[in-house]
């Protein structure tokens, strides 16, 4: 019984001499303070770092970084471990990041038109043509980090985070380098790392911050104020560079912000306890298609320190992934600072979610896109604030002070031949929410297109339009049901076609996803042939009034070459009245229709599928209204549609039926090649029976190739129909319009 009690007693001494012994030891290691510097792309050696640091045992106890560095840094102190940011960062899309690229679905029907037509758009103010003043506003990346941060968006006080945080900023007005330790963890990273020039201004505080690592790179001093006492630093930036090899604006820029700072670095390079410098110079700051090999080169660099850091480390810890929470979130209301020039409602309409909502992070981004689609903000911020168990966003903007820009576009197709389009677009030229937009088109046909928009987001906006259209064509249709060709025992005629249009219209979003709206319109029709040799070659010139209504809906990723998404497009006109040219006019109303979807099948191979239909209602319509197919490359006008197979307005009747299959293969980056089969029933009349069900009476196919470019879509494609012998090449440059 002895024997067992004095076991038991040694037993418990040494496991209370043991837990003793942890927590002496445990107590006597110093707290460790981790330094990431700037460098952009290079700061991906950082994940490298932590690797090797997590591997070896070492518990972080602060952290503090700058640029790419305070963008680390803050995941990793917001509760990341080192894998789960290699696997965000290898996720993420830099091209789309550093072009704040904004999603197609998430723009209105006027955003993506925009984006669509002009090649080239530039401030414009008091006569002056200026540049943006940044390349990116750096949404994308606020709306990736307010994401990621989603479980300590509510600390205000990043010494309050899983790992205490600061990082820093540089105030653009005073020169100053900014502390940011406390407010909103995305918008105090994003300002650290908003590089000059390439991403917008922060402002924090009535402060306008930009990267830190102007100022201050490297934040031993911040870092050991905050309690660090052993320094752990990771210093990607740049040496100095000689002439040699600052060869770029790029290199140039970063040498720039290095001059001042290689001095103070020499001194802060000796403070600190580990001094890792990755062997990165074959990269640079925007090298990030490169992350793999740069993270590489981090762990490389770490590891000549691993025996140190184990001795620093304990075996038994463990940074553990972090567990990602749902991706809601649960909105009370929506803060908006006032505005000038636009309307609660304006903002409203664009973010598509109210409060008392439950909405995704995707929504949150969609509707952040919206605004920074209409171009109305020159800066746009966002916080969500605790209310009890649910957020409010809010939201800061700053208002465009440039009201007036202009764009430039070019095209050239086989129908309105080559053209140059300008554009002048002005805000808040009447009223707030208001825009005006100015086309003229310059080549072998004039061209104009007006616009005027009051924008009333959820409520009923309204607007008007004018146009006119012009082209020249030998044409195998003659509005006339082939009648006159087989008079004048003729393939086809040339005509001088000619379309003025004045619309007042309404509109409004229909339960926040398509676009439904009405309206009357004016219509000046003159077609006139000189292939007709008589005193009379014109065929049509009369006025037309009609009534009309709309629906829409566009999810397409991509106009011209979808690889996801689907678009809805119905459209019904009442001609009421005309001043009657031929002398046969009768009132009618013409019903379409247009949808399409498209999926990828295989990696780089996507499936598009399209079908449309139209037809005349009434006892006799307007030949000139009928339905048109054939050629491609164009901007489709009222009822003129391409069509594979068949020369531009080959086909024709007052009703008609289509479809098309596309199967497009990126082979390369923007590069396609592309196979499309379609196949059509057009005539007068063609729905009194259900003939057309059984048999396609025109088809044709086509096989093209693509490239995506900054002027728009250059294409060649060649087309054929088993109808007739004829081929047809066609050739487009440029956005349509």
């Amino acid at each position: 019984m002895r024997n067992l009690l004095l076991a038991f007693i040694l037993t418990c001494y040494s496991v209370v001499s043991a837990q003793q012994q942890e927590k002496t030891t445990k107590s006597s290691r110093p707290k460790v303070g981790l330094v990431l510097s700037g460098g952009g792309a290079k700061g991906f050696a950082h994940i490298g770092v932590l690797k090797v640091l997590e591997e070896a045992g070492v518990e972080i106890s602060y952290i503090g970084g700058t640029s790419m560095g305070a963008i680390v840094g803050g995941l990793y102190a917001s509760g990341y471990n080192a894998s789960q940011i290699d696997s965000i960062f290898t996720a993420t899309d830099f091209d789309a990041l550093l072009q704040d690229y904004i999603p197609r679905a998430a723009k209105n029907f006027y955003g993506k038109r925009n984006d669509e037509v002009y090649a080239i758009s530039l401030p414009f103010e008091k006569f002056r043509v200026g540049v943006p003043s940044a390349y990116s506003k750096g949404l994308y990346n606020y709306n990736l980090l307010t994401k990621l941060t989603h479980d300590v968006r509510h600390i205000k006080d990043f010494s309050k985070l899983p790992i205490p945080f600061l990082c820093i900023g540089t105030d653009i007005e005073s020169g100053e380098s900014v502390l940011l330790d406390t407010g909103y963890l995305p918008q105090a990273m994003l300002a650290s790392a908003a590089f000059p020039s390439l991403f917008s201004p922060v402002e924090i505080n009535g402060r306008l911050l930009v990267d830190g690592g102007v100022t201050n790179n490297y934040p031993i001093h911040e870092l050991k104020k905050l309690g660090a006492e052993y320094i752990i630093g990771v210093d990607v930036q740049d040496d100095l560079k000689d002439r040699t090899d600052l060869t770029d604006a790029t290199r140039i820029l970063v040498q720039i912000s290095n001059l001042q700072m290689m001095q103070a670095m020499k001194r802060k390079i000796a403070e600190t306890d580990v001094y890792i410098k990755p062997d990165i110079t074959d990269f640079s700051v925007i090298s990030f298609d490169q992350g793999r090999a740069i993270i590489e080169k981090g762990e490389q660099a770490a590891r000549v320190h691993l025996e140190e850091f184990k001795r620093l480390g304990t075996p038994e810890y463990k940074r553990d992934d972090k567990a990602v929470s749902t991706d809601s979130l649960s909105i009370a209301g929506i803060s908006i600072n006032p505005l000038e020039n636009f309307t609660r409602s304006y903002v409203m309409g664009k973010l598509r979610f109210k409060g008392g909502e439950k909405i995704s992070y995707r929504d949150l981004k969609m509707g952040i896109d919206n605004l920074s689609a209409t171009q109305s903000f020159s800066s746009i911020s966002y916080t969500l604030e605790k209310v009890g168990d649910e957020d409010v966003v809010s939201l800061r903007l700053t208002e465009n002070p440039v009201r007036t820009s202009l764009r430039f576009g070019l095209h050239y197709d086989g129908l309105y031949k080559s053209a140059i389009l300008a554009n002048i677009t002005q805000k808040k030229v009447f009223l707030k929410n208001d825009v005006a937009s100015f086309d003229l088109v310059l080549g072998d046909n004039f061209r104009y297109n007006f616009d005027y928009y009051v924008d009333n987001g959820f409520y009923f906006s309204f607007g008007l339009k004018s146009r006119l259209y012009r082209f020249n064509r030998n044409v195998g249709s003659d509005f006339s049901s082939g009648q006159l060709l087989e008079d004048l025992n003729l393939n086809s005629i040339n005509i001088d076609f000619s379309e003025i249009t004045n619309q007042i219209y309404l509109q409004t979003i229909f339960i926040q996803k398509f676009m439904i709206g009405a309206g009357v319109e004016h219509k000046h029709l003159r077609i006139k042939s000189e292939t007709i040799q008589t005193s009379q070659p014109v065929l049509e010139d009369s006025d037309y009034l009609s009534a009309f209504g709309y629906l829409k809906y566009d999810s397409y990723d991509n106009k011209y070459f979808p690889k996801r998404g689907w678009f809805f497009s119905g459209d019904f006109h009442s001609y009421l009245s005309s001043s009657d040219f031929t002398g046969d006019f009768v009132p009618f109303s013409i019903a379409k229709g247009h949808t399409g979807l498209a999926t990828t099948i295989f990696p780089r191979t996507t499936l598009r599928i399209e079908s449309e239909a139209g037809f005349a209602i009434g006892d006799e319509s307007v030949p000139f209204f009928d339905f048109l197919l054939g050629g491609y490359g164009f901007h489709p006008l009222n009822n003129i549609r391409p069509f594979y197979g068949y020369n531009f307005l080959d086909i024709g009747g007052d009703s008609y039926i289509s479809g098309i299959v596309t199967l497009d293969y990126e082979i390369f980056k923007k590069n396609h090649i592309n196979f499309s089969a379609n196949y059509a029933n057009v005539e007068d009349n063609l729905f009194d029976d259900i003939n057309w069900l059984y048999k396609a009476k025109y088809s044709g196919y086509a096989l093209g190739y693509g490239l995506e470019t900054i002027i728009g879509p250059v294409e060649i494609k060649y087309s054929w129909s088993p109808e007739h012998s004829r081929g047809f090449t066609w050739f487009s440059v440029g956005f349509w319009f």
